[in-house]
């Protein structure tokens, strides 16, 4: 089997954390978990400012997103692609200001072409001054890896924004963020509980229905595709309270289409009045790739939806630390000892364990993972997550972004929800 080619640091700023910077399997590329300071130094002169006089030159989030799209454009060229080959972009920001400005930094290094793109505004980034968090999944340059561009007309992306709503690449349609957008601003009216009205649906069940039939359903019609050929969405959702709802609407959808389902807590979107962002993956009708679901012996309630198998991929949906007996892993321990980051640690612990039985399952393992995207309560549990990953893979190193999300997580003690993608080449 073929091992990912792997880019890191043995010691992220001189921790005990080794860092996979870039991961490539096959013709994939995953940059992962990227913001602007150097893997050695930290914040550099060149994005915080000249110290006698920070504010002179461009804006600082200007400068941190030319520094992180600067240095993703290096290392793609060092696998032998560019920019241009990029096929998903995911951007987590802790304040809405910090969007324009990397809008432009991005425009300036994307120019005519910037793929799908999800952005939401969360708690805080890895870095604690950093206002911009990059993650990048690209190709190399192959006849079969022509990029696709397409522009269903109902599903459009703002002028700021300028990202190409979906891309069919090598068997794979790529769904931008969607949300319950309007033909003119805000909101659609349809997607919308009326002022005037008590009791006339929820915000969160119109917003879920109106982005799966006027946003998703488009999207992949337009690119030869269907809802029935999904397999992986994350969503995104302010408040943790309208997790059920929405759980609910999309079960009525995807009760017999196996997609791998991350569902994480957000503080806020681009649009005054969203509260849901969802993203898709997909199958063209006319792929070669067939996809499987694994089951493994694992909890039911680690996951809001299955864990599913296509082609090189494995994608379990988003892991949660829910033990057999319905409660969170550790959690009556964990808060008595913040100074072990023992939440982190028991939780990522069991959630490794957790992938590691669906790897298994299906032939592949939690060695070969290619992007970690771990939703905290808190970035002081990421040691602790450090150093489960520590304790199962020694100093191999993890290709990972933490994001912290607002404190409310699903469940009473529940620190973290992970998602990943693992390679089964």
């Amino acid at each position: 089997m073929a091992t990912p080619e792997v880019k890191a640091v043995e010691r992220l700023l001189g921790s005990g954390v080794p860092y996979a910077y870039a991961v490539k399997a096959g013709p994939w590329i995953f940059l992962t978990g990227h913001e602007a300071f150097d893997f050695a130094a930290g914040v550099t002169e060149a994005v915080a400012g000249t110290p006698g006089f920070p504010l002179f030159g461009r804006q600082r989030w200007r400068r941190e997103g030319d520094f992180i799209l600067q240095r993703m454009q290096r290392i793609l060229q060092d696998f032998g692609s560019d920019l241009a080959h990029g096929v998903r972009l995911d951007q987590f920001y802790p304040t809405p200001a910090a969007v324009d400005p990397y809008h432009l930094a991005r425009r300036a290094a994307f120019g005519d072409y910037i793929p799908p793109s999800t952005s939401v505004v969360m708690e805080r980034c890895f870095g604690g001054e950093s206002g911009i968090s990059t993650s990048l999944i690209a190709v190399v340059p192959r006849p079969e890896c022509e990029i696709r561009k397409v522009y269903p007309s109902a599903v459009t992306a703002s002028a700021s924004s300028g990202f190409v709503p979906t891309v069919v690449c090598d068997d794979f349609v790529f769904v931008a963020g969607q949300m319950a957008s309007g033909r003119e601003h805000g909101l659609d009216p349809r997607a919308h509980v009326p002022g005037h009205s008590l009791w006339a649906g929820t915000e969160i069940r119109k917003q879920t229905e109106f982005i799966i039939q006027e946003r998703l359903k488009p999207a992949l019609e337009a690119a030869g595709s269907s809802l029935e050929r999904s397999v992986k969405a994350q969503v995104y959702i302010q408040n943790v309270e309208n997790f059920p709802d929405f759980v609910d609407v999309w079960t009525q959808y995807y009760r017999n289409i196996p997609c791998a389902l991350t569902v994480v807590p957000t503080k806020g979107f681009a649009m005054v009045g969203g509260i849901i962002e969802i993203n898709l993956m997909a199958l063209t009708n006319g792929a070669k790739r067939v996809k499987e679901v694994i089951a493994a012996d694992i909890p039911q309630m680690a996951a809001y939806g299955p864990c599913v198998k296509v082609g090189e991929f494995l994608l379990p949906s988003g892991l949660m630390a829910i033990g057999r007996d319905g409660h969170v892993i550790g959690k009556t321990i964990s808060p008595g000892f913040p100074g072990l980051a023992h939440a982190g640690f028991t939780q990522a612990a069991a959630i490794h364990d957790y992938a590691e039985a669906l790897c298994k399952a299906a032939g592949a393992s939690l060695a070969k993972i290619l992007r970690s995207q771990y939703f905290v309560s808190d970035t002081t549990v990421f040691p602790g997550i450090a150093t489960a990953w520590a304790s199962r893979f020694g100093a191999q190193p993890l290709p990972f972004v933490c994001i912290q999300t607002p404190p409310e997580m699903p469940a009473p003690g529940m620190a973290l929800i992970a998602d990943f993608w693992i390679s089964t080449l």
